[in-house]
């Protein structure tokens, strides 16, 4: 913690340095897209597109995972989405899953989470889990991947996220970052396959 917190003590003096940038966001935020990702401390979004900062709204939760669409039913994460879309007016959502992911790994392992019952219940809101064909390996790649596919069908049955897609303001991406390599490969739809960006 003390290397956090003396990082803490001397950014003022970074910002300072770039106080021009820095005063610009104190006038409000204006991101292009939103980046829903896994809380994996090895992500790091703005590491990941080189963003500066106001450029990227993010919503990180335990694996990546998108709450289904419910009227009478509110989640920071559902909250999270209306802001950027209506509100803050994105153009993109990217949905970034990343391979060596505890989350997904735990689901098509169907591990016994009896221990950490809210994760248990947060992963079982993603049901059914993703599917897959190996899970030998720690990187589990197909299988967050398709669980980045379906995390993208859940966001099109957000009503606001569905009418701007429809009026063509807004485009979803799906993302596969692989953090062994540094490498992001992009879903593309047309042919069911993640390839490089």
């Amino acid at each position: 913690m003390d290397m956090l917190t003396n990082n803490a003590r001397a950014f003022r003096h970074r910002a300072a340095a770039r106080s021009d940038e820095f005063g610009r966001l104190a006038d409000g935020q204006s991101p292009q897209a939103l980046f829903i990702t896994c809380s994996d401390s090895r992500v790091i979004p703005s590491l990941i597109t080189d963003a500066r900062p106001g450029e990227l709204f993010e919503l990180r939760t335990a694996g990546n995972i998108i709450p289904e669409h419910a009227p009478d039913r509110h989640s920071s994460e559902a909250a999270t989405v209306e802001y950027a879309v209506e509100v803050l007016g994105v153009t993109d959502i990217v949905v970034c899953g990343h391979s060596h992911c505890g989350a997904v790994g735990a689901m098509v392992r169907r591990e016994d989470l009896s221990a950490v019952p809210a994760v248990r219940g947060w992963l079982e809101s993603t049901s059914p889990p993703p599917l897959f064909t190996d899970t030998s390996g720690p990187a589990v790649a197909e299988a967050v991947q398709d669980h980045v596919v379906r995390q993208l069908r859940r966001l099109r049955d957000y009503p606001c996220v569905a009418r701007r897609a429809d009026e063509g303001r807004l485009s979803l991406h799906g993302w596969f970052y692989e953090i062994d390599t540094g490498s992001v490969l992009v879903h593309r739809p047309y042919d069911g396959m993640f390839l490089p960006l």
